[in-house]
């Protein structure tokens, strides 16, 4: 593993993050499937919102992206506090997580088409 490397390592947290709210109880739930548990008896399986959950990982996107906009301008005025690693990191991680999502939306549209190319 790669050390000095925050934006990475921020990155797979947040990828870690997310799938902990996946799989977490509490989260959003678009449909709740019965199926056969132990002794017979139905058990409830959650499912998260898939549309929340992309919904979140665009708000995360934008938001890395302004608060590196605001680290950039910060420092192009000067301002105490602002150092250049920390706004050249800023940056990598926004530029790291819009190609993420760009993969994920490619992989989306694929899929769909995909689909609607499926024989009836």
């Amino acid at each position: 593993m790669i050390t000095g490397r925050p934006d990475i390592n921020q990155v797979l947290s947040q990828m870690r993050d997310m799938q902990s709210q996946v799989q977490a109880p509490g989260t959003p739930v678009s449909n709740v499937t019965k199926i056969g548990g132990e002794g017979g008896g139905l058990q409830s399986v959650e499912r998260a919102d898939f549309s929340e959950m992309l919904k979140n990982a665009v708000n995360n996107v934008n938001a890395l992206q302004k608060d590196a906009t605001q680290l950039a301008q910060s420092y192009e005025r000067g301002d105490d506090g602002v150092d250049l690693p920390q706004v050249m990191i800023g940056l990598q991680k926004s530029s790291v997580s819009f190609e993420a999502m760009t993969q994920v939306r490619n992989k989306l549209v694929d899929a769909y088409e995909k689909i609607m190319n499926m024989p009836i």
